[in-house]
């Protein structure tokens, strides 16, 4: 038993302790803690006080630029998902200062059930059916977060809708550059086709676009199942905004095995056989949400390019010695295959345009 008398990973638990008495929230010393595997840099923690259990999300021990404000809009998201039909952690309460424990962090409700690529059960591995409706039930997730009206929950400020397609290219772009302050990284040139996607997605943009919620990191590992493979809650809300839901669907599909199996990214489910194709995925989106997807190809390269240019910036810090070795290259290799597998859609689709 882990007892308030410790400092876990960063949070100092007396500390914590003493905010929740001041809040109201429960009674009685801090025990069992555990932490929660799953994200590389927020420090999640779960425990019990009295009868109840608990997860305290805050940023990294060492805290960057951003951290704190990160991890104030998950709450301020969080907090707006209260009654609606969009599985998560239920918000109980939160700081958006140092004051408590020396960063911004927030309290939720302990959601049970499993995480598919880390704590897998048994009958996931036995039971094709299961798998199949695990595929579904992500689809479900993604078509009730599509279905919520920022406006309506208070989140009219969370993003900005205006020129939200526009930005995008420009943004990871900048993001991509970034990079060059760390030392030795020299991975930019092993990247591929990095001009070519740009201008194809400045080209291809959509006319139009639906305004929504937006995950932004929506796959397989960031989501909550129940013991009956029932959506029980999308966790990581660390790159929420306001934009186009399709980015959800994108980053979905751009690491889906494709028909034929392949994929740039294993689902780091074993077997995979089981698991909805493509095809069915996409039918059950339109089927729930009725939205038009004749874009969406554009919002699936342009989260190879995205996804790609995040993982970079992993190898990046690695080549600077931040971050393992082993990670960085792992991560750099994944990068690449999303940005091969772009060009390849790129292809494809020059190829379907010419021959129309």
């Amino acid at each position: 038993m882990t007892t308030a008398t410790e400092q876990h990973f960063g949070i100092d638990l007396a500390r914590l302790e003493r905010w929740m008495d001041a809040q109201g929230i429960a009674a009685g010393p801090i025990s069992d803690v555990v932490r929660l595997a799953g994200g590389t840099q927020n420090i999640l923690l779960c425990f019990r006080r009295g009868t109840e259990t608990f997860v305290v999300r805050r940023g990294p021990e060492n805290l960057r630029d951003e951290s704190n404000r990160i991890i104030t809009r998950e709450a301020r998201l969080l907090a707006a998902l209260e009654g609606t039909n969009v599985p998560h952690p239920a918000f109980i309460a939160g700081s958006d200062g140092p004051e408590a424990l020396g960063a911004s962090f927030y309290l939720t409700a302990f959601v049970p059930g499993f995480n598919a690529t880390l704590d897998p059960p048994p009958r996931l591995r036995t039971d094709a059916g299961f798998r199949h409706r695990l595929g579904l039930e992500l689809v479900g997730g993604l078509a009730r977060l599509a279905a919520l009206d920022p406006l309506e929950m208070g989140l009219a400020d969370f993003g900005r809708l205006e020129g939200f397609l526009e930005r995008q290219t420009g943004r990871w772009t900048k993001q991509l550059d970034s990079y060059d302050a760390f030392a030795n990284w020299t991975g930019r040139d092993e990247l591929p086709g990095l001009t070519d996607i740009r201008q194809w997605l400045d080209r291809n943009l959509p006319p139009r676009m639906q305004p929504g919620i937006i995950h932004g990191d929506y796959h397989l590992g960031n989501v909550i199942f129940d013991a009956d493979g029932r959506l029980a809650a999308i966790a990581d809300w660390e790159m929420a905004t306001l934009g186009d839901p399709l980015l959800d669907l994108g980053r979905l599909l751009s690491t889906w095995p494709d028909e034929n199996g392949d994929t740039p990214l294993s689902l780091r489910v074993e077997p995979a056989d089981g698991f909805p194709r493509r095809s069915e995925l996409i039918a059950e989106y339109v089927r729930l949400t009725g939205r038009d997807l004749t874009h969406l190809r554009w919002f699936e390269i342009l989260s190879c390019f995205k996804l790609g240019i995040i993982l970079e910036g992993t190898y990046a810090r690695s080549c600077a010695g931040l971050v393992d070795s082993q990670t960085g290259d792992r991560l750099h290799r994944s990068a690449i295959a999303l940005l091969q597998r772009a060009l390849g859609w790129i292809a494809d689709d020059t190829s379907r345009t010419r021959q129309g």
